[in-house]
């Protein structure tokens, strides 16, 4: 009985995540105890000194922290089942479920701002300034400390590739590779391919909270001087609309990707150029995102002067990021 062998035991791997991988998720994990002993500290000092305020900050503090959750355990899932053959294009995409799944909440958070600041409009409530301002200034403090450790070097990585090929009525070439781009043509047009919409969602949200922040205390500042009470819910109503923007385009952009819609036209267009120019016909193309800095290819070509994936390979070989790249050439009889 013949067996099967695993992607691993063939040669090959399926491993499509993004550069400084393991360096983000220890980011991740560094802002996740800090807005947790934030929290903790919030909840238990309002309790202690009767501050509601700092009680409700505490819990709205949660909520970032649960979101940056996410993000952790999608980082660790995600390295941890990199070789599991069970995924057949490898666990790039996590991170784009994560921040998917982070953009929603986002939303949401948008809306519950959103709806509070119309009822502040509608039904005017008295301003504990002396505590709101202090909280405020912290929160902000956190969250700027939040940014920084999230920030920080891209990691490095090396290109391995190599190809095979089998016939079954065509030829096909399969070529895996770690993320080195080193290709030409339209290959330096890298449209995002390379953002860690992971990361991408955990800095979303500390911004988010960052700016709300921000808007929150200068309308504080300017109801305590102005008497402007109202500058307190128009400044969480401006919140509300820039964390939905934020959250719009993280839905576009990573539901693009769990969608698998063509990454890069430019790159797709290259890749058919690159055909026709031989005089063959490009059949069939299918171009996706595998994860951050990795692309995926399967290229079908109809070949008129007996071409073969041999002869192809090379030629398509320039597009560097193209981790992931299957071509199967079937041969045309002449004057077909």
């Amino acid at each position: 009985m013949a067996s099967m062998a695993s992607p691993s035991a063939a040669g090959h791997r399926h491993v499509f995540l993004g550069e400084g991988h393991e360096a983000n998720e220890r980011r991740t994990w560094a802002v996740i105890w800090l807005c947790a002993a934030m929290m903790l500290a919030e909840i238990v000092g309002g309790m202690l000194f009767g501050s509601i305020a700092l009680v409700a900050d505490g819990i709205h503090m949660s909520t970032h922290a649960g979101a940056l959750l996410l993000a952790a355990l999608a980082y660790s899932y995600a390295r941890r089942h990199a070789d599991d053959p069970r995924f057949s294009f490898g666990t790039g995409k996590l991170g784009d479920l994560a921040g998917f799944t982070s953009a929603v909440v986002l939303a949401m958070i948008a809306a519950l701002v959103g709806y509070e600041a119309v009822m502040r409009f509608l039904h005017p409530a008295s301003i504990h300034f002396a505590q709101a301002i202090p909280i405020a200034v912290l929160g902000l403090a956190v969250n700027v400390a939040s940014a920084w450790l999230l920030g920080g070097d891209h990691g490095h990585a090396h290109d391995h590739s190599h190809g095979h090929g089998h016939s079954h009525g065509h030829e096909a070439d399969h070529r895996h590779r770690e993320p080195h781009d080193h290709g030409h043509d339209h290959d330096h047009h890298r449209h995002g391919h390379q953002r860690d919409n992971n990361m991408r969602a955990a800095v979303v949200h500390v911004m988010a909270d960052a700016a709300v922040s921000v808007l929150v205390i200068v309308g504080l500042i300017l109801a305590r001087m102005f008497g402007w009470t109202w500058m307190d819910p128009a400044a969480g109503l401006i919140g509300a609309v820039v964390i939905a923007s934020w959250s719009y385009g993280l839905i576009r952009d990573t539901g693009a990707i769990l969608l698998d819609m063509t990454p890069d036209e430019r790159l797709s267009a290259a890749l058919r150029q690159a055909v026709e120019d031989e005089g063959d016909d490009l059949a069939d193309l299918h171009v996706w995102r595998l994860g951050p800095g990795h692309l995926g290819a399967i290229v079908s070509i109809h070949a008129r002067g007996g071409r073969d994936h041999d002869y192809y390979r090379p030629r398509l070989s320039r597009f560097g990021r193209l981790s992931h790249l299957t071509i199967e050439v079937r041969q045309l009889r002449a004057g077909a």
